[in-house]
């Protein structure tokens, strides 16, 4: 089952931050639009797309 924005939001699991930080990274919204939307503060959505930013560089850092 995948997970989309729409879903009612209960609690934050991985998928669900997941979700939206890749909307964020598409450039589908931004941190101000869902800190607004979902009631979180900027800082939190900021620290989610930093770790997966840093989750990122480990796989990538294979291929070179």
């Amino acid at each position: 089952m995948s997970v989309t924005m729409d879903d009612p939001i209960k609690r934050w699991t991985a998928k669900r931050k997941t979700a939206l930080v890749v909307e964020i990274i598409q450039g589908k919204t931004t941190v101000a639009e869902a800190s607004r939307s979902y009631d979180l503060s900027p800082s939190e959505i900021e620290g989610w797309v930093e770790d997966a930013k840093r989750g990122m560089e480990c796989p990538l850092n294979l291929l070179d």
